[in-house]
């Protein structure tokens, strides 16, 4: 049985890429030992990577921001979950038990984060952002106070906002491609470091 494509769409040669978006890739290698399919799926579009990418830094890596990096990720992960997208799962989940140190977290918050050992301050969060990704057309004045009352303000409202809306745009992306997740991703982090 031949290996299932990494995409429907053409996957580009690490070495006929722009120099800025294969000096991107390979730094990410050298983090991570390994290239996130993702960076080689959206490079097929230089412009568009380079915007999407742009925008993911400008979220994820915002100075000033209260989130910390495992809510970050508890969001993606619980709205992608939603929006049934398998690579953001698994990516996103990897990340989310490196960060939380938790190997559990990530497949909780994934099946129903109702359920999962998070904060009533996460649950509130996390609540915001699925009414967000599944039917915005209702959020309401409510919503944001309630979130106040558990402490967040406006500036962190933006965050979970931002990253909810631009992973439901990274959801769509990696299932139209039919993107796959990479096989280091189902490990990582799965067993607690002694």
């Amino acid at each position: 049985m031949s290996p299932t494509p990494i995409s429907r769409y053409p996957v580009p040669d690490l070495n006929s890429l722009p120099d800025d978006i294969a000096e991107r890739i390979l730094a990410v290698q050298q983090k991570a030992r390994f290239i996130p399919n993702v960076f080689m799926i959206l490079a097929h579009r230089p412009a568009e990577f380079r915007a999407f990418f742009a925008y993911h830094d400008a979220i994820m890596e915002r100075e000033g921001s209260t989130l910390s990096a495992a809510e970050k990720e508890m969001i993606i992960v619980a709205t992608s979950a939603a929006n049934g997208c398998q690579y953001c799962v698994i990516a996103h989940g990897a990340l989310l038990r490196v960060y939380a140190k938790e190997p559990l977290l990530a497949d909780q918050i994934a099946v129903n984060y109702l359920h999962a050992p998070i904060t009533e301050r996460q649950t509130a969060m996390l609540d915001f952002a699925m009414k967000l990704s599944r039917s915005p057309e209702t959020i309401k004045p409510q919503d944001y106070e309630v979130l106040k009352q558990h402490g967040y303000d406006d500036e962190d409202i933006l965050d979970i906002a931002g990253i909810t809306s631009f992973f439901g745009l990274s959801n769509r992306m990696a299932i139209v491609t039919a993107m796959q997740a990479n096989e280091e991703f189902y490990t990582m982090a799965r067993v607690p470091r002694t």
